[in-house]
């Protein structure tokens, strides 16, 4: 009797300890009696009946998980391979058991259809200038179809596009033309603004010709201090223009019936 007795007390305490089960703070008990479900349980010490009671493990830390590169033809049929990354954590963990087989297998395989889909939907210039606006548009398809499963997706980043070889070299030229264009552009504008600072400093000399003298003087200043052999002096046009006046009037013809300047004139008997 004495041994029946120790046997039965082995017996219920190795269906005690056995039923014993610790769970750290990120994880969660989802547990069925007899095939229902039951609240989840957790974290630390929790006990489950053996043979009547089955617990399953659900692990709430945020999870990365790596979409492998996606063979995508963009709205304008251009074929580039696409990869991203989806940050996703379990908020309801009796819904990821429930609700779905393999929680981590449906995220992926959705988050593959989408990014498909999506960048089919997107022309290449956006899909390579407005990454911020994909990831948000698949994050929100991609949560949308996981709500039920109780999973939340909190994040999706493209990770890496892929361009064919000659595509890589037409986006290069169009860059290259861009930058050309561009410069043209700036030293046009240098160029105008320029011509603008001259006429405006010719229209304040205009009015005050005692700012031809000072500029005359500052040139000249500036050749001196080059240490040439030869200087230059400019002239105005100002200063000749009597020079040429008086030879004007010299070649000048004669009017008829009055004697040209310095001929003798003629008297008539």
């Amino acid at each position: 009797m004495p041994i029946a007795i120790g046997v039965g007390l082995g017996l219920f305490a190795l269906i005690v300890f056995s039923g014993l089960h610790i769970l750290t703070e990120y994880e969660r008990g989802v547990v069925f009696r007899l095939g229902r479900l039951t609240p989840y349980r957790g974290p630390g010490v929790i006990f489950v009946f053996p043979i009547i009671e089955r617990i399953v493990r659900i692990d709430l830390r945020t999870i990365t998980l790596e979409i492998p590169a996606q063979d995508v033809i963009t709205h304008d049929n251009v074929s580039v391979k696409v990869s991203a990354v989806v940050y996703f954590r379990v908020v309801d963990p009796s819904r990821a058991v429930v609700e779905v087989e393999n929680y981590l297998f449906a995220t992926l395989q959705l988050a593959q259809t989408t990014l498909r889909s999506v960048g089919g939907q997107t022309e290449l210039d956006e899909l390579l200038s407005q990454r911020e606006k994909l990831n948000s548009r698949i994050q929100e398809i991609v949560d949308a179809q996981t709500e039920p499963w109780g999973i939340k997706v909190t994040l999706v980043e493209l990770k890496n596009i892929d361009l064919p070889q000659d595509m890589q070299r037409a986006i290069a030229a169009q860059a290259e033309a861009e930058r050309e264009r561009r410069a043209k552009i700036i030293a046009a504008e240098g160029e105008y603004q320029a011509a603008q600072k001259l006429s405006d400093a010719a229209e304040i000399m205009a009015r005050s010709p005692i700012t031809i003298q000072l500029r005359y003087l500052q040139t000249l200043k500036e050749i001196a201090a080059e240490h040439n052999s030869t200087t230059l002096f400019p002239i105005p046009i100002d200063i000749l223009e009597g020079f040429m006046e008086v030879r004007r009037r010299a070649m000048a013809p004669a009017p008829s019936g009055q004697p040209a300047d310095g001929a003798p004139s003629k008297v008539q008997a």
